[in-house]
């Protein structure tokens, strides 16, 4: 009885075995592959290889064709799924992809495409549609307008420009939608109230107008926002008490005033909220302490003010308040070193009209004492160990790896970083970054200060401390040390913020590439600055443009390498 079920379950598996190999990919779908195959370039290669079915397992093509071979009693396959992400491919799209009628996964990001999106396109049942990472260019395609069948669409990283039709608002069962970092203009459309179902949308890094447009109170379905740097238009708080299940709000720079309401502290699903650089008025809601699953909240550069509540001080999350106008009471930290939570010039500056320095930076201020000796020139290598050039300039060790919400304080000097990387892969959610990329334009003895880094995510500010006052040069290095400079994708990296010194805009959607003429180069800025009060200023902004996933997801954000203070003045000791 044993022998004979052993057999009969036997009998089962060959017959499926020999049905499933029995299958063949549809012939015209063969024809459409091998021309789009030899469009962009990937005849001959690896894997890729028509002598045998693409659909069969000796076809060995991978996860780069996926197929259906349930058709025509499992003997008829049709592809379902293409993805040719990395593959350098450097051409245009092929309108051929219209043959392949069952298709519905199309993943070509990270690639250098050219062009635009093919008029024959708009035939296409997609439900998914990468294309992150190109070249791709002109207005935004009609055609993707016309993919009604779209669930996921993704065109971050590319040149699209001009307003987003109205079309677009056909996409009625849009779960997912990226179109960050193109040169998109115009107000957000306010038919976005059409997209129900929306779960993820992020508009970052284009040049959008606001004010942030009312009927984003109808997304109830949405886990994930981001919407930064707008300009024009300011508004209110958007009514959002409806969307409890939202786990990223990204805010920031929306010319949002008024205050914040309550009901924030009700979306108890919130992981990370950021509402920085912003013009929000009156108190923290005491809701807030009710965020039990949120990481990462960033109030940072606002105009809050009264008491900061007590659970921020005792918070294992990384809170960031700095730069609003708290009351700086017995209440508040006994030190501004606070591990995860970054309290730097959070104060209320009415309070001390009389000294504008900030209680973080005169606490334990080295000059402050009766016998302490100021400085008249600082060196530091941002992000690396202590280097010394030509043995004569010693720049001085910046090894502090926390940045998502802290402040360190090494005696003469200071950083302020704020932000985490969203989407970061796997090990790459660090603050200091080494050389990735050929040094070039750089004496031997000053590569030293180039083959690390430090970023930020969003915001990285360094003081100055117990300076003498008088004018200085202020001269700070930069290298893009992360993207390469040849025809790959990862040339496509962008990486644009802008800088201030004391307080004023130095440099405006600042690209070091861009700049110095080539990855791998050195870029140095130099400026006449008066310290008065001791202390000098200098901080980094990442206004959300540039692209956030090459190399790796979450690659981006200000770096700098070293900077450098020297006296316009003789010192007197």
């Amino acid at each position: 009885m044993k022998k004979l079920f052993l057999f009969a379950v036997s009998s089962i598996l060959y017959s499926n075995f020999t049905f499933t190999q029995s299958a063949k990919l549809d012939a015209q779908e063969v024809m459409a592959l091998k021309v789009i195959w030899g469009k962009l370039g990937l005849s001959g290669k690896k894997g890729w290889d028509f002598h045998k079915d693409p659909c069969s397992e000796e076809g060995n093509w991978g996860s780069s064709v996926v197929c259906d071979c349930s058709f025509e009693s499992n003997t008829t396959c049709h592809v379902t799924d293409i993805d040719i992400t990395s593959q350098n491919v450097s051409t245009t799209l092929p309108s051929e992809f219209t043959k392949l009628w069952y298709l519905q996964f199309l993943a070509l990001g990270h690639n250098y495409l050219k062009g635009t999106i093919p008029s024959e396109w708009a035939t296409m049942r997609l439900s998914t549609l990468s294309l992150i990472g190109n070249r791709l260019s002109g207005l935004f395609p009609r055609a993707l307008t016309r993919i009604t069948t779209l669930l996921d669409l993704s065109i971050e990283g590319n040149r699209f420009s001009g307003p987003i039709p109205k079309d677009i608002a056909n996409l009625k069962i849009l779960e997912k939608l990226r179109i960050c970092d193109n040169k998109f203009t115009g107000k957000i459309p306010t038919f976005i109230s059409q997209w129900t179902r929306i779960e993820t949308l992020h508009i970052q890094g284009c040049s959008f107008e606001g004010p942030l447009p009312s009927s984003i109170s109808v997304l109830t379905q949405l886990k994930n926002l981001r919407i930064s740097d707008l300009k024009g238009g300011a508004s209110t708080f958007p009514s959002m008490e409806k969307m409890l299940g939202l786990k990223i709000v990204v805010l920031r720079n929306c010319l949002i005033h008024g205050q914040i309401p309550d009901y924030v502290g009700n979306l108890r699903s919130l992981e990370t909220l950021d509402l920085s650089f912003n013009n929000l008025t009156g108190q923290i809601p005491s809701s807030f302490s009710q965020l039990e699953n949120a990481e990462y909240i960033y109030l940072t550069k606002n105009n809050l003010t009264g008491p900061m509540p007590g659970w921020v001080f005792s918070s294992t999350k990384n809170v960031d308040v700095s730069f609003n106008h708290f009351t700086w009471d017995a209440s508040g930290p006994k030190k501004c070193e606070q591990g995860t939570i970054n309290v730097m010039e959070s104060y209320s500056s009415s309070r001390n009209k009389q000294n504008s320095i900030h209680p973080c930076l005169r606490k334990d201020f080295p000059c402050t004492k009766s016998n302490a000796k100021q400085i008249h020139s600082l060196h530091i290598n941002c992000g690396g160990k202590e280097v010394s050039i030509n043995n004569t300039i010693k720049y001085e060790s910046d090894a502090e790896k926390r940045g998502a919400s802290s402040y360190y304080n090494a005696g003469n000097w200071a950083f302020s970083s704020t932000g985490n990387f969203l989407d970061a892969s796997l090990g790459y959610d660090g603050y200091i970054i080494s050389n990735m990329s050929n040094l070039h334009n750089v004496s031997t003895s000053d590569t030293k200060l180039y083959t690390t880094a430090r970023r930020a995510a969003i915001s990285l500010t360094y003081y100055g401390l117990c300076l003498m006052n008088g004018n200085y040069t202020v001269r700070l290095h930069f290298a893009e040390i992360v993207f390469t400079q040849d025809h790959s994708f990862n040339s496509l990296g962008r990486r644009v913020f802008d800088v201030y010194v004391q307080g004023e805009l130095k440099l405006k959607d600042f690209d070091i590439v861009k700049e110095a003429g080539g990855t791998g180069r050195v870029v140095i800025k130099s400026y006449t600055v008066n310290v008065k009060n001791n202390t000098l200023k200098i901080q980094l902004y990442w206004a959300g443009k540039g692209t956030t996933g090459i190399p790796f997801s979450g690659s981006y954000g200000p770096i700098i390498s070293a900077i450098s203070v020297d006296p316009n003045y003789t010192p007197t000791f």
